[in-house]
């Protein structure tokens, strides 16, 4: 997937906690609306064209509003309009210092979703792909937010594109198409889920609502997570599925920190990611170091046209799921990242799927997006993508079109905000 974070000094880009669920009163102090005929109205910009649903679910929702305007515009347009907006909905374009400055009536930046990504500090002549400079926002007055993934439906949806990736791999989904249009019968031999190990890399919402799902495959669950201590007694039951007891420790078999995951990674047959992407799971490496090993390995031609193409997905970011975590990992064992692109080394999995070490990989996120298809990794018969779709439901995107359109009704009384997360 694309670049989502920008970090210039490690351990100082993570996003602030969050205030959950926090109200927010204070847009009543930014710019009033320009022209007597704009001040009855909220106008709400959802930038660019992918994630249709976004915007036109959060239309339909506010169609008796008429002092409700929902907007999509061209990615190219947005510097130009973006003035004219209370709320931005950002999608996956990058909200940089020099575009919010643009935003003189902005109340509230949002992601559709509990993906926001933060840009602090960014280098001047970076360019990242998303993301909200979560800094120039707090200067300028204006909010940034995201919407809670638990009620939403959207972990829930997640946790099920992993399953649909994980069945998809281990019963060899591209080879059954092939052997449908030869007009085979009975082959390709696949492999059941029941009796895996799969191991749960980042046991948040999706990472619980996954283990609830693949409970009833008859496998065995291990998971790391940063702090288990908030989790020891923890109910679970925000999709209404049961659980012995509604605990972790009955939803996990083995439970781990960061330090464990090369471990559990050599006892697993499947390897799901569901991580943040952070300090902690992406690392900055230096242009000097990145200019070195891509001259060793490519050669001086071929290095050119990388930097050229392939340059903040290569040059500036190294995945946790990087070469030793790989080589980690069980011969034959299957990949699946539900979470973020750039959690994974390309250079490594790509090694390690020619190797034939890696057993297969499915992705719902890419380095880049979207992906080209004629990309290496994807000729691959034991390689399963689909289009960043894993959260993208009737569900849960009914809901949080109706989150977006209360907010903006809300902001439009000058009522409390609710049902969002707050980053600043």
């Amino acid at each position: 997937m694309m670049f989502r974070h920008v970090f210039c000094k490690a351990g100082t880009a993570t996003m602030a906690p969050l205030k959950k669920l926090q109200t927010f009163k204070g847009f009543s102090q930014k710019v009033e609306m320009a022209g007597e005929s704009d001040q009855s109205i909220t106008r709400v910009l959802f930038c660019g064209p992918h994630f249709p649903a976004s915007h036109v679910y959060t239309r339909e929702y506010v169609e008796n509003n008429p002092f409700i305007k929902v907007d999509d515009v061209p990615l190219d347009d947005v510097p130009r309009v973006i003035g004219n907006y209370d709320i931005c909905v950002v999608k996956t374009m990058p909200l940089k210092a020099d575009l919010i400055s643009r935003a003189s009536r902005m109340k509230l930046i949002m992601q559709y979703g509990v993906g926001l990504e933060a840009i602090r500090h960014c280098l001047s002549w970076f360019i990242p792909r998303e993301g909200v400079d979560v800094n120039a926002a707090t200067e300028h007055g204006i909010k940034v937010a995201r919407i809670p993934g638990g009620a939403t439906g959207n972990a829930a949806s997640c946790a099920e594109m992993a399953i649909y990736l994980m069945l998809g791999l281990l019963r060899k989904q591209n080879e059954m198409q092939i052997a449908v249009k030869q007009k085979k019968l009975g082959e390709p031999i696949g492999e059941t889920l029941f009796g895996k190990t799969v191991f749960i890399m980042g046991f948040g919402n999706i990472g619980i609502d996954l283990a609830k799902r693949l409970r009833p495959f008859g496998v065995k669950i291990l998971a790391t997570k940063r702090s288990w201590e908030s989790y020891s007694r923890k109910s679970f039951k925000s999709d209404g599925l049961p659980t012995q007891n509604d605990t972790s420790d009955d939803l996990v078999d083995e439970k781990g920190g960061h330090e464990h995951i090369q471990n559990f990674a050599s006892n697993a047959d499947i390897v799901v990611c569901c991580l943040l992407m952070n300090s902690q799971t992406v690392r900055l490496l230096s242009f000097s170091f990145a200019f070195s090993m891509h001259l060793l390995l490519y050669g001086v031609e071929n290095f050119i046209w990388y930097t050229l193409t392939l340059w903040d997905t290569f040059y500036f970011q190294a995945g946790i799921v990087n070469k030793t975590f790989l080589s980690s990992m069980k011969k034959g064992a299957l990949l699946v990242n539900v979470a973020r692109g750039g959690l994974l080394d390309y250079e490594a999995v790509l090694f390690y799927l020619t190797s034939g070490h890696l057993g297969g990989l499915g992705m719902d996120v890419a380095w880049t997006e979207p992906f080209d298809p004629d990309d290496p990794i994807l000729k691959f018969p034991n390689v399963l993508i689909t289009p960043h779709v894993a959260g993208v439901t009737e569900h849960s995107y009914r809901f949080m079109a109706k989150v977006v359109g209360d907010v903006a009704l809300q902001l439009h009384a000058r009522a409390p905000l609710t049902g969002i997360e707050f980053v600043n």
